[in-house]
């Protein structure tokens, strides 16, 4: 049991800065893309960051050929599209629990 949460512990030290790295890659395209949407658009929406998954999703597989790059672009799109379809949910959601509400008053008043 101790020999294999040393391994677990040496296996998380290997692989932990390649996945941060990774993920700044991936964080620094998005946000690349997200901003240069923005300065083209001249509008700050849910589109951005859709269209900006696509193309990070593309970006970052182009070294797999067209096809992998299409690829990873629509699922990178779908992605950020559900993503961003939550957040509305979820933002229109909790505002009606803020909406004001008349008060009723008794019968007998």
């Amino acid at each position: 049991m101790k020999s294999k949460f040393a391994g677990l512990v040496t296996s998380v030290k290997v692989k932990a800065p390649v996945l941060g790295g990774n993920f700044g890659i991936w964080g620094l395209t998005f946000s690349t893309c997200d901003c240069t949407m923005i300065y083209l658009r001249n509008k700050e929406d849910y589109w951005n960051s859709i269209i900006s998954g696509a193309a990070t999703g593309g970006i970052l597989s182009l070294r797999g050929g067209p096809q992998a790059a299409l690829t990873s672009a629509i699922i990178g799109g779908v992605l950020l599209a559900l993503i961003e379809g939550m957040g509305i949910a979820i933002t229109r959601i909790s505002a009606n629990q803020f909406k004001p509400v008349m008060p009723t008053l008794p019968e007998g008043v």
